[in-house]
């Protein structure tokens, strides 16, 4: 993706974030381009996130859980907000936007820092055993030690790829190799093409977040 294209693609995203009750569709083509609407433009685009209707007789959310985030569609909202000052302090520490940081952990394990996924993926940031063994995390399950380990990881693909943010992602789904093997373009992986707007929508979303 160029950089007017990263730029566009921000300025859409963060638009629709912005929005008052503003769904947020997307899917990312066979370019490796991610693609963000307010609406299902046409069969391609997934929802990523659904704008309750505003309702004065609207159930009151459950304080624990949010739906559509994390490997099982789940967030643990009261694990964030106690993980919230870790998350900005490692994010400052590697210089990442903690919105992006929250975003990945939303994704990955919606904040169990128990998740084990069926790939062996463990933790907040779901590292897999070879990535904490090569930024030295010893305890794959301490918090503090699994961010610090995704969140060195994540700096490096942004790095290596040239701060192109959907390619860093998609490398932190799949494997920086999968990237630079599909030309360095979004794999054609279903996950992975889904994994990159889902975590593109909530960075947008927190990034107009002033409290966790």
């Amino acid at each position: 993706m160029n950089a007017a294209a990263r730029t566009s693609l921000a300025a859409a995203i963060f638009a629709l974030a912005g929005s008052a009750a503003a769904d947020i569709w997307g899917f990312v083509d066979e370019r490796g381009v991610a693609h963000i609407a307010s609406y299902q433009v046409h069969e391609r685009y997934y929802l990523f996130k659904k704008e309750p209707p505003a309702s004065a007789e609207a159930p009151a959310a459950t304080p624990e859980l949010s739906a559509r985030a994390g490997p099982d569609g789940m967030v643990n909202v009261a694990q964030r907000r106690q993980l919230a000052p870790l998350v900005g302090a490692i994010a400052k520490e590697h210089g990442l936007d903690a919105a992006l940081l929250h975003a990945v952990i939303t994704v990955e394990s919606g904040y169990n820092a128990h998740a084990l996924s069926p790939k062996g993926a463990a933790g907040l940031m779901q590292l897999m055993p070879d990535t904490a063994q090569r930024y030295a995390v010893k305890n794959i399950w301490d918090p503090r030690e699994n961010l610090r380990g995704g969140a060195r990881y994540l700096r490096d693909l942004i790095a290596m790829f040239r701060a192109d943010l959907s390619l860093a992602l998609a490398a932190y789904n799949a494997g920086e190799a999968a990237v630079v093997q599909a030309g360095n373009r979004v794999p054609p992986y279903p996950e992975t093409r889904s994994y990159v707007p889902r975590v593109l929508a909530h960075y947008a979303r927190y990034r107009t977040q002033q409290e966790w």
